[in-house]
């Protein structure tokens, strides 16, 4: 069953195959990357990204851009 949840703001619709936060980050390609994720408002820490993704969550990724 396909979920819509809130990421950064907008709607996006959530595969079957995609369950748990971490399982979203691989999805959009970010698992390698140092990042902030926020669930409903609340601060995951990295050992909590097994967290299940509800429909209408709302999800903040917030990863962090090297330059100068």
């Amino acid at each position: 069953m396909k979920k819509t949840i809130d990421l950064n703001g907008k709607s996006y619709s959530v595969v079957p195959e995609v369950a748990t936060i971490q399982q979203l980050l691989e999805h959009l390609g970010l698992s390698d990357r140092i990042l902030i994720v926020e669930k409903n408002k609340e601060i995951l820490q990295k050992d909590h990204y097994d967290a299940p993704i509800m429909d209408r969550d709302q999800i903040e990724i917030i990863h962090f851009v090297g330059g100068g």
